[in-house]
């Protein structure tokens, strides 16, 4: 009986399955198809780099917080340091599905005032895939 107690203890203990479940190449092909275009990482970058005006007055562009250049890392209205948004320079970042989802709604909404689409999505990964 206690053999069949140490499964799920082991089970409850893993880390989530989510983690680190994805690439950027991977999210790039699920976000094109979602949307039925190819991606164009000057479209991601012109987003990534723009002022909008439908979000936060405090967060008018994604490098308010993640600077000009996705290569360095950048620094949170809070305060709180945010590694590099390149993956040439951080390899773990877009690795974790539920990770990107959460970060891109919220910062979609702070700075565009709305969710990013599946295309906008695909376009800022891919640019910042390319850097």
């Amino acid at each position: 009986m206690k053999k069949a107690l140490i499964l799920p203890v082991l089970l409850a203990m893993a880390p989530p399955a989510l983690a680190g479940d994805t690439s950027p190449g991977a999210l790039i092909e699920a976000y094109s198809a979602q949307s039925g275009s190819a991606p164009v990482p000057e479209n991601g970058k012109a987003l990534f780099l723009g002022k909008h005006v439908g979000g936060k007055p405090d967060t008018p562009s994604c490098a308010t917080c993640h600077t000009n250049d996705p290569r360095k890392g950048g620094q949170a209205r809070t305060g709180k340091p945010i590694d590099p948004m390149a993956p040439s320079v951080n390899p773990k970042r877009f690795t974790d599905t539920r990770f990107v989802e959460k970060w891109f709604r919220r910062n979609c909404n702070s700075v565009l005032g709305r969710e990013c689409s599946a295309q906008e999505k695909a376009d800022i990964i891919a640019w910042l895939s390319s850097l």
